[in-house]
């Protein structure tokens, strides 16, 4: 069975607007490492469309830096679960899911294999919800934003989940990586 990581950029406050700070080279590098140990990214259209093409266009033309080419092609090369009702068609290694996000993860989490990274905001009550993540990856920016998407809406769980940290690293940028496991 695999393991369900939810991976995610964050400022101080809590938002994942990604258009409010931008990753390190550290951060990226940490970042291509993790995704080293991942077969399978579960999306939302949203978080889709805001990482491809990007760094699909990154990662053919070599256009950023070292670490952000690195990690362009790690992210590219690994195959994609896209929940989505209004896309129609995605690249080779991409395959669109119309509904029941919950019941195609766990689907795929059944599957051999090492582990799924899940990167969407909207999809991740449902989730919790269903018992499917067992990690969160959570990098968080030393930026305060006040503004976009939150991690989580008010109201959005129906109980708490408990979480255990099992490691730390803290970056030159200011920024933490924190790695919790659900208990």
């Amino acid at each position: 069975m695999k393991t369900v990581s939810f991976s995610m950029n964050i400022s101080l406050d809590g938002y994942c607007d990604h258009s409010m700070f931008n990753p390190s080279e550290e951060v990226l590098e940490y970042f291509t490492e993790t995704l080293s140990e991942v077969d399978l990214l579960f999306f939302g259209r949203v978080m889709y469309q805001l990482m491809f093409p990007y760094w699909a266009d990154v990662a053919q033309n070599q256009t950023g830096t070292a670490a952000e080419n690195r990690f362009a092609q790690r992210l590219t090369a690994i195959d994609r679960v896209v929940m989505s009702c209004s896309l129609n068609s995605l690249d080779d290694n991409t395959r669109i899911v119309r509904s029941h996000p919950a019941e195609e993860l766990l689907k795929l989490k059944q599957q051999p294999g090492n582990k799924i990274s899940v990167d969407s905001v909207s999809l991740l009550p449902e989730l919790i919800q269903a018992g499917l993540i067992d990690e969160f990856q959570l990098v968080v920016h030393p930026v305060m934003v006040g503004q976009g998407r939150p991690l989580l809406t008010g109201g959005s769980l129906q109980e708490k989940l408990n979480l255990r940290l099992v490691d730390t690293t803290a970056f030159k940028s200011g920024s933490i990586a924190l790695h919790y496991l659900k208990q």
